[in-house]
């Protein structure tokens, strides 16, 4: 049953806005151009971070960086979140308050992220205990309608370039998949909190759900997607050696170079099914 929803509020921006460049040919051209705001997160008056991103659903994402970075344990402790363009900032107020905030915050990592992330705490050590389910598999003929779909999908992207994107989604038959969520934003970290954000609000379970998204694989992406306790995570880019080995330890599987009916499967290979007709090489 899924917890009492916080009040939040709908403070999305626009995702494009419209300048004119000049083009090869001396012709001014309107072309469509990404937006990019800065936000600042105040937890209990308390300032936590400034999240440069696109604006077009702060307020998931603001829920999905507590969440993701362990500042607070429930979506039920939250009691509203509070987004102000005009000053730049987000109140996110709680119940209760939260315990141990200053340790939490004392410990920082700041991350290679599209615009820095930060990680706070002891996370890559947390989620030694957390235990992604092994009874999964994803067909290979899932996995090509995914990436055909994410494809085909209409994306801020191919209107303005500039930003990343992230999918959630899951199996909906032996060779197909479904998008459940798409999100873009400036920067990938920010694209996959405001899902996490999404699935906290919904108590949408990621035991069995596939995450896909348009940035490399760095050991941020895996953290996250491990707290969320997703057993898939696909690219269509590469990793860096920190995303593999905490993959690795915690039992992802993890596609990347996902493109057409290619994928190089680095971890967690015995999650995969293959079963599609493989191209015959002709000698």
């Amino acid at each position: 049953m899924a917890a009492k929803r916080p009040q939040l509020t709908d403070a999305a921006k626009p995702a494009t806005f419209e300048v004119e460049a000049y083009n090869e040919r001396g012709e001014m051209q309107p072309t469509a151009i990404a937006g990019e705001h800065p936000l600042t997160v105040y937890l209990d008056k308390r300032e936590i971070v400034t999240l440069m991103t696109l604006g077009h659903a702060p307020e998931a994402l603001t829920l999905g960086y507590l969440r993701n970075q362990r500042l607070v344990p429930s979506i039920a402790d939250i009691a509203s979140v509070q987004v102000d363009w005009e000053t730049e900032s987000v109140a996110v107020t709680t119940k209760k308050g939260v315990k141990g905030l200053a340790a939490k915050m004392k410990k920082r990592t700041v991350t290679s992220g599209c615009g820095q992330g930060t990680m706070f705490g002891n996370l890559m050590e947390e989620i030694e205990s957390i235990r992604l389910r092994a009874d999964v598999r994803l067909v290979d003929a899932q996995l090509f309608d995914l990436v055909e779909k994410v494809r085909r999908h209409e994306t801020i992207y191919k209107q303005s370039g500039a930003v990343h994107g992230c999918a959630l989604a899951r199996a909906s038959g032996s060779a197909s998949a479904e998008i459940m969520l798409f999100v873009e934003d400036v920067g990938r970290h920010n694209a996959v909190d405001a899902i996490a954000g999404l699935m906290w609000l919904d108590a949408i379970d990621g035991s069995d759900k596939i995450f896909y998204t348009t940035g490399r694989l760095t050991s941020e992406m895996v953290i996250k997607c491990v707290q969320m306790g997703i057993p898939f995570l696909v690219s269509r880019s590469g990793l860096t050696r920190m995303g593999y080995e905490i993959a690795r330890k915690a039992g992802l599987t993890m596609l990347g170079r996902a493109s057409g009916r290619h994928y190089l499967a680095f971890t967690g290979r015995e999650r995969l099914v293959r079963s599609a007709v493989q191209p015959t090489v002709v000698v």
